[in-house]
């Protein structure tokens, strides 16, 4: 898979640098150990931190200067790191849906990237470009219907979008069928973090979905 970043979201955003994780691995509806470490993740962040900080955090505020760099409100359309982080320090537990999924949350609550997780096997074609939505681009988020992108940033396949830092698309969305995965973590804050990022994404995927091959390609 070729991923492209278009020079209209380098005009915007020059900082970008991301790390795609591509990695074939065998799905499963739970993993207590995984839930562990979720859960112990959990245990630390509300003690450190609050909600009033939560954007502060140097991925996080940097995904969200993106944002209005891009044309969108991050308040009213929060990257999804910020939406977990702010879950937990509600008071609120995270949704478990299945380990691939809480391998991807878990990553992306850790280092504060915004990460989309997709299934390669539904992208169409083999170049994603990442660029910005625009006004009625169609686009529908995964559990939240018909998603306004206009000034999102956002990565399209040979069809369209699939994938921006507030959700990802129903179309390509992992399940417990999928085999082959694609993460991107996308780092609007350049490349710090990244590297830590990434290998965190191959150890759990090694630990809980019995990852076979994998490989790890950085671009900007």
């Amino acid at each position: 898979m070729n991923i492209e970043v278009s020079e209209e979201l380098k005009s915007k955003c020059p900082e970008f640098r991301g790390v795609a994780v591509e990695a074939w691995v065998t799905n499963t509806s739970f993993s207590q150990e995984l839930w562990q470490e979720i859960d112990a993740f959990t245990h630390q962040l509300r003690t450190e931190s609050n909600v009033d900080d939560c954007k502060e955090q140097y991925a996080i505020a940097a995904t969200r200067t993106a944002y209005r760099r891009c044309g969108k409100d991050p308040s009213r359309y929060r990257p999804s790191a910020e939406a977990l982080r702010r879950r937990l320090l509600r008071g609120l537990d995270l949704y478990q849906i299945d380990t691939l999924v809480d391998i991807i949350n878990l990553v992306s609550l850790h280092s504060g990237f915004s990460i989309g997780g997709f299934d390669a096997d539904k992208i169409k074609g083999d170049r994603l470009v990442l660029g910005i939505g625009r006004e009625g681009e169609p686009y529908e988020g995964i559990g939240r219907g018909v998603l306004n992108i206009d000034g999102l940033p956002v990565y399209r396949d040979a069809i369209g979008g699939i994938g921006t830092p507030t959700s990802d698309h129903e179309r390509t969305k992992m399940d417990i069928h999928t085999i082959h995965l694609l993460a991107i973590i996308n780092g609007y804050s350049g490349e710090k973090g990244l590297q830590e990022a990434a290998e965190l994404t191959l150890d759990l995927l090694k630990k809980y979905v019995s990852l076979t091959k994998s490989q790890v390609v950085y671009f900007e």
